[in-house]
């Protein structure tokens, strides 16, 4: 009955989140093109004054050397915002939303909803060098994490909403929603359940049915030819990916670095976002004009990227791309202003790949991979390993391209970046802020091994039962005599003349019992009756739930048709021993990772359960 019971509720959850995931999908597409036109409307205002949201460039602003202060005054309207708003409206966006994950019970309040989606269009707007993604996804998971709340959901139930919220978004932004489901499970839910998967399904699915309305079935960027040729050519991209994991490196010491300059100075800490905007107005302007023509900065630079995967571009525009926009987004996003680090990495990953492929190129020029392939690898290298979301970054390669001849390249090159950067950081750029904070986040996953344990296998089968007529001083009294059946556990069975289970006492119920006198009642009147027990084919996990729920250290485990036929005893000291030495399976552990007083002392612990 009560797997009957469970499986039911488990059920009836699952169609609700189902359901609110449905709503979230149509709410979090529709919300995505909203914030979009509000960034074409805010940058034809600020660099053009017309009314229109269609996205453009600065680049062709009649206010001359004018278009320097713009990008500042996004920035002081940021500050402000943040001072009299919600400093939730700076960052980068994904970090705060795994922070209301992991610290505050996926809680985000209301405020965030409408005031960030408002601040990304202010900043990105007046031509601060970001993507709309990070504010669109927090600003998707604020509206999963309010519906959550106004519907009274627990923090599971509200933690897959804003899951389903940020994954609506991101599929909404790109049309790539299968990207979106992996971004979201490697980043927010931190888990891998059908209960979470499926809602998320639904939310990325309608949400990517909203982005096929606004804008049609084609990819974000359409790529020509990405064949990497010949398969020795893999040997190429192996090198860029080391070279991508080194970028990725860099790319997050030097945000932290340029945030801490910020933070030991003495300037005022809402202007800050003001004094970023003003780098970023002087070196847009600056380099189109001085350095090299057509060279953008400004905005997220969607076409900027599909350029480069084009290769319409030569290898001096490449590098001078590289430098300014790494620059101009390091120091804005290091000042605390409103933006995200999706759009500018890409752009970033994508550049450094077109450069290295142009040199191979000239080093090589029998090699026949194509350089929209080493474009390809890169942008996906450098956001997988600076993110550590690598399976999202290489399915979102495919995803927004829809080109799959790349995919050898493209993978290779991410999971050896991937590689280089866990090797020289400990940290992801989304997660040294939070690891700054206290906030721990785990980058990998893995069962449980308890949820890969049954019942059966861990419990005690010899077990020590005590007559329901036996009366509490005798049975102190046979303690005290060192029975070593009976000083074995810290509470034994009950059981009738039939040997059926009737209840449970423990040695705390007889020091009780004892020190008020009682003793001669009965152990039945002494223990609990109020049993419960968990089931020989039931995981390990299941039962040590029911364990802490109930803050009692044992169960009785009994037979399902049968449920006072006792099969066996579950004590902590079976679990623990169970998960010790699935972890020694696991690990390999030897006397170098758990020495030999340490083991000593687990085995005296677990003795005495």
């Amino acid at each position: 009955m009560f797997f009957m019971s469970e499986s039911r509720q488990s059920g009836k959850t699952l169609l609700k989140l189902s359901i609110l995931a449905a709503v979230i999908g149509g709410i979090g597409g529709v919300t995505a093109e909203l914030l979009h036109r509000l960034i074409g409307l805010v940058t034809n205002l600020a660099f053009y004054q017309r009314a229109s949201t269609e996205i453009v460039s600065p680049l062709a602003s009649p206010l001359g050397t004018g278009i320097i202060i713009v990008p500042a005054i996004g920035g002081l309207i940021i500050g402000l915002m943040a001072r009299y708003g919600t400093p939730f409206v700076r960052g980068h966006g994904i970090p705060e939303a795994m922070e209301a994950v992991l610290t505050k019970s996926s809680r985000i309040p209301p405020k965030v909803a409408l005031l960030k989606p408002i601040s990304a269009a202010i900043s990105i707007g007046s031509g601060q060098p970001f993507g709309a993604e990070g504010p669109i996804i927090q600003t998707g998971a604020a509206l999963g994490s309010i519906l959550g709340q106004a519907l009274h959901t627990t923090a599971s139930e509200r933690k897959i909403l804003l899951a389903c919220g940020a994954a609506a978004g991101l599929a909404a932004t790109f049309g790539t929603p299968i990207a979106a489901i992996i971004f979201a499970i490697e980043l927010l839910l931190f888990e891998f359940r059908a209960r979470s998967f499926i809602p998320l399904v639904i939310a990325s699915t309608i949400a990517t049915g909203v982005h096929i309305a606004l804008f049609g079935n084609g990819p974000v960027f359409s790529v020509g030819s990405a064949d990497f040729g010949s398969p020795i050519n893999l040997i190429f991209f192996l090198v860029l990916g080391v070279l991508c994991g080194l970028m990725a490196s860099a790319l997050t010491r030097l945000l932290y670095i340029i945030e801490d300059l910020f933070h030991h100075s003495k300037i005022n800490t809402y202007l800050w976002p003001a004094i970023g905007g003003l780098f970023v107005g002087i070196i847009g302007y600056i380099v189109p004009k001085f350095l090299y023509p057509n060279v953008d900065v400004f905005g997220p630079g969607y076409n900027v990227i599909g350029g480069i995967l084009n290769n319409k571009f030569a290898f001096g525009f490449l590098v001078v791309l590289l430098l300014s926009k790494g620059a101009v987004w390091l120091v804005s996003l290091g000042s605390g202003t409103s933006g995200g680090v999706l759009a500018p990495v890409f752009m970033i990953g994508a550049a450094m790949g077109g450069i290295f492929g142009l040199i191979m190129q000239q080093a090589f020029p029998g090699m026949d991979a194509a350089p929209v392939a080493f474009a390809m690898a890169g942008m996906a290298a450098v956001f997988g390993s600076s993110t550590r979301a690598t399976f999202a970054a290489i399915v979102f390669a495919f995803e927004m391209t829809q080109n799959y001849h790349a995919i050898l390249p493209v993978m290779l090159a991410s999971v050896i970046a991937d590689a280089v950067s866990n090797a020289l950081t400990s940290n992801s750029i989304l997660t040294e802020q939070l690891q700054r904070k206290g906030v721990l986040v785990h980058h990998e996953y893995e069962a449980d091994p308890l949820d890969m344990i049954s019942v059966s296998s861990v419990m005690t089968t010899d077990v020590v039962t005590v007559p329901q007529t036996m009366t509490v001083g005798q049975l102190i009294e046979a303690i005290n005599q060192h029975d070593p059946r009976l000083t074995r556990h810290q509470a034994l069975l009950i059981v009738d003349d039939q040997e059926q289970l009737t209840g449970i006492v423990t040695r705390h119920d007889l020091l009780t019992a004892a020190r008020e006198g009682d003793l001669d009642e009965s152990v039945l009147e002494a223990g609990n009756r109020d049993l419960i027990v968990a089931y020989p084919d039931e995981t390990v996990r299941r039962a040590l739930l029911r364990m802490m729920s109930s803050n009692i250290g044992r169960l009785p485990v009994v037979d399902h048709a049968h449920p006072t036929q006792i099969v066996g005893y579950l004590s902590r000291g079976n679990i623990m021993s169970a998960y010790l030495k699935r972890v020694q399976d696991e690990a390999a552990v030897d006397k170098g990772w758990i020495n030999i007083s340490v083991r000593k002392r687990i085995k005296n612990a677990l003795s005495v359960m």
